[in-house]
């Protein structure tokens, strides 16, 4: 029990250190891809690789603790697997990708942290909390469920506002006029965050919160250089638009 939170206190650190390295470099793939980050794959393949931990690791957690399993874990295993399947195995095929290549090294250390995330998840829920059996059914649960639902319909909703752009306008960058997009450039990540605050929420757990830490310290910044990006890009970009909080910043 020790070991894991000191585990843990050491990967939020890092997390934190992250979180301002990341408003200095943004992570080069995307729009903010950038030569010298070493050899490139295909976007697709990486997204996938990089993504395919949170679904197959998570699986392996469970199957092993199968006989311990409550039904709160097997329901917060479904809830996990709703936000991952379509996130590394569907999202990526539907998305027209303007930067067809990534640095191996970004998808590298996107694998490497999804392990490391996916541990902590398993471990703390599966072992390191305890839930009454009647947990489903408390507010707390509730309360979470309600957000991370909600995050999900606005970061899907969002992406898929993109996917179809790129259908009617043709490949490359343009600027997106609905839903959230009149009032974010990153609804997309807003939508992520309030996803993980549920989530954080409905386990009631360290771990949901440690990921939560980790989840604003990579798609804050980058919010935030999107932002920049967009109105470097785009003269006539709207200017009451804000990068991840609505009307704040």
């Amino acid at each position: 029990m020790n070991t894991f939170y000191i585990l843990i206190s050491i990967w939020v650190l890092i997390g934190l250190i992250t979180f301002v390295y990341l408003f200095f470099e943004s992570a080069p793939y995307g729009r903010h891809i950038k030569e010298g980050w070493g050899v490139e794959i295909s976007a697709r393949l990486g997204w996938i690789v990089m993504e395919s931990p949170c679904v197959i690791l998570m699986l392996i957690y469970g199957f092993i603790v199968r006989d311990q399993l409550q039904t709160v874990h097997t329901i917060f295993l479904l809830i996990w697997l709703t936000h991952y399947v379509h996130r590394t195995f569907i999202y990526p095929f539907l998305i027209s990708m303007t930067n067809p290549k990534m640095p191996i090294s970004i998808a590298c250390s996107a694998f490497f942290f999804n392990i490391v995330n996916v541990s902590i998840q398993a471990f703390g829920i599966f072992y390191f909390t305890e839930y009454s059996e009647n947990w489903i059914n408390s507010p707390i649960f509730l309360i979470g469920l309600l957000i991370f639902i909600t995050g999900m319909y606005i970061n899907i909703k969002s992406d898929y506002i993109i996917v179809d752009m790129k259908k009617n306008k043709g490949p490359g960058y343009h600027i997106p006029d609905k839903f959230l997009y009149k009032y974010l450039s990153a609804p997309n990540y807003f939508g992520e965050i309030i996803e993980w605050i549920g989530w954080a929420i409905l386990t009631w757990s360290i771990s949901g919160v440690v990921f939560l830490i980790w989840v604003i310290a990579n798609l804050f910044p980058r919010a935030i250089s999107h932002h920049r990006w967009y109105k470097s890009k785009f003269e006539d970009y709207p200017k009451t638009r804000k990068a991840i909080i609505p009307g704040i910043i």
